[in-house]
């Protein structure tokens, strides 16, 4: 199995919001919804984490800028944004989603995501983290 592979095993099977896998090896999972765990991920444990492949329930565009901060191998996402596999194909970073959205809804599903607003506005994952440091508090 590949590294995409066994991190989509992990997302089901756990019932997890994100698994992260480096060298057929889970190093990180999550259960937290949002973009906390991608935010954990860019701000604790960068250098871990780089060459590895994430599944993630969601991928907007957000998650997609810290992916390629993250230098992540190849992304899966359950639901992806349409700009966020553009991004991601910018990049070169090889992505699967099962379904694909013009955006990431917020939770109640009357507007856009709060974070998704928020990336919007920023083209440099490294002014998105200061953004989503400002928004998680």
């Amino acid at each position: 199995m590949t590294d995409i592979e066994l991190a989509k095993k992990y997302l089901n099977q756990g019932n997890l919001a994100i698994a992260v896998v480096k060298d057929k090896e889970l190093i990180f999972k999550s259960k937290d919804k949002g973009i906390k765990p991608m935010y954990i991920l860019a701000t604790q444990m960068e250098g871990r984490v780089k060459g590895s492949s994430i599944a993630d329930r969601v991928i907007g565009k957000a998650a997609a800028m810290l992916s390629i901060y993250l230098g992540i191998e190849e992304v899966y996402g359950k639901l992806m944004s349409k700009r966020a596999v553009e991004i991601l194909r910018e990049n070169n970073i090889p992505c699967s989603y099962d379904e694909l959205s013009p955006y990431i809804e917020n939770r109640d599903r009357t507007d856009i995501c709060p974070v998704e607003k928020i990336a919007l506005k920023v083209e440099k994952p490294e002014e998105l983290i200061g953004l989503l440091r400002d928004f998680l508090g």
